[in-house]
């Protein structure tokens, strides 16, 4: 006969040890799992640590290397005086990060680094070696007389070494030393801009060419006294202007709006390519984004007929008129003006003056071979002035302009760079 107490314990008993095994296995996965995932874990520790040390030790070369370089060419607070044709690129401003859309900027960083003016590492940190650019000018205009100031190694040779890793349409013409605080934007006291365009751009509305042939357009020629009334009505420019009609994101009342032009003028037509051209020259304190384009357009509306000539005045005060802007193409930064810093500084016997004499042959020879053949050859082939006069008429010079063409002209404004001058 069974004992029940005895059979109960000897269930208990194997149900116990089922129970352990199965714990025991369990535990033993639960610690292979976790030796498995320390060892990843360790593995990456490590790999990371190996990472850290090789950034670490290529940060120290790097660092060495650039010691010994400050101790050969110690780092000096220069300007350079820059010439560019502006077809291809977007502007002036480099856009980190955004290569897509190719700047002056960017190439001209990537030539200093490779001509070993300034570190590898501060290529996307111009703030490194204090860069600033004069003017940012915008998307296809071209400049002969830019200037950047930035503090780099003065190499020996620096212009033609900086220049032989530059495209042909982007020069140094020149390099001279500055004080440590100078910035070539703070301390500029002006900036000239020229405007070469056909002489077609002041025929009479009455002549229009936008379905003729091109040979058609190269035989006009401007009557002899269309240019005196044209300088007439630059000059009305002339002085301090509340601009807020000439440039986008303005309020009649924001003092930024008011601009000082100290001159404006069109010079005698010359032949070019058996076309008739003239250049705009002007010359302000600074310019807001579009402001001599638009400045160009009106008196074009102007002398064409489409506008009367109290337009002008009306766009200072605090109506929105309704302003057109002429094409890119022709617009060019001619030269920066240092007038206080050279009264301040020139005569110290350390620093030098910031004129460019010398350098005037080299920046003629740039503009011949690079700046007004590809205004000539694009404006000759692609019409561009002509294009843009056959959408004048839709523009509305008698009432202040709509929200519509408000709308529209913001969105073209906006399709531009983000630059915020000319």
């Amino acid at each position: 006969m069974l004992h029940v107490p005895t059979l109960l314990r000897t269930f208990l008993t194997r149900r116990t040890l089922e129970r352990n095994g199965g714990f025991l296995k369990l535990f033993s996965t639960m610690s292979e799992g976790d030796t498995e995932r320390r060892g990843k874990q360790l593995k990456r520790a490590t790999e990371e640590n190996e990472d850290s040390a090789e950034r670490a030790a290529k940060t120290a070369r790097a660092e060495e290397k650039n010691t010994e370089k400050d101790k050969k060419y110690p780092k000096k607070k220069v300007v350079l005086l820059l010439a560019y044709s502006g077809k291809g690129y977007y502007g002036m401003q480099r856009n980190c990060g955004n290569s897509q859309f190719r700047t002056i900027e960017d190439d001209l960083v990537s030539a200093l680094v490779k001509a070993g003016c300034i570190p590898e590492g501060h290529g996307d940190d111009m703030k490194k070696m204090s860069f600033q650019r004069c003017a940012r000018t915008d998307k296809g205009v071209s400049a002969a007389g830019q200037i950047v100031s930035l503090k780099l190694w003065l190499i020996e040779d620096i212009v033609e070494k900086i220049n032989e890793n530059l495209p042909p349409q982007i020069r140094v013409i020149g390099c001279k030393r500055v004080t440590q605080g100078f910035n070539s934007k703070n301390n500029c006291d002006a900036r000239t801009y020229s405007y070469m365009l056909p002489t077609v751009a002041f025929a009479p509305k009455q002549q229009t060419w936008q379905d003729s042939k091109l040979g058609d357009i190269a035989a006009f020629r401007l009557e002899p006294e269309t240019i005196p009334r044209v300088n007439r009505l630059f000059a009305l420019y002339k002085g301090t202007h509340n601009f807020h009609n000439f440039t986008s994101q303005k309020a009649p009342n924001d003092p930024s709006a008011r601009r000082y032009i100290s001159e404006m003028s069109c010079g005698e037509p010359f032949m070019c390519n058996n076309y008739e051209f003239a250049v705009i020259t002007v010359r302000g304190q600074s310019f807001m984004l579009h402001q001599i384009r638009k400045m160009i357009g009106l008196v074009i509306a102007v002398i064409k007929g489409y506008a009367k000539e109290e337009v002008m005045e009306r766009s200072w005060g605090q109506q929105k008129v309704d302003v057109p802007k002429a094409p890119g193409l022709g617009l060019v930064l001619e030269m920066v003006h240092f007038t206080r810093y050279n009264e301040r500084f020139g005569k110290d016997g350390v620093h030098e003056r910031l004129e460019w004499d010398v350098e005037k042959e080299a920046i003629k020879a740039f503009k011949e071979a690079h700046i007004h053949p590809t205004i000539v050859e694009t404006e000759c082939q692609e019409g561009s002035m002509v294009s843009w006069m056959s959408n004048l008429p839709i523009h509305d010079f008698e009432a202040t302009a709509t929200g519509t063409r408000d709308s529209k002209d913001q969105k073209q404004d906006n399709a531009g760079e983000g630059n915020d001058s000319d």
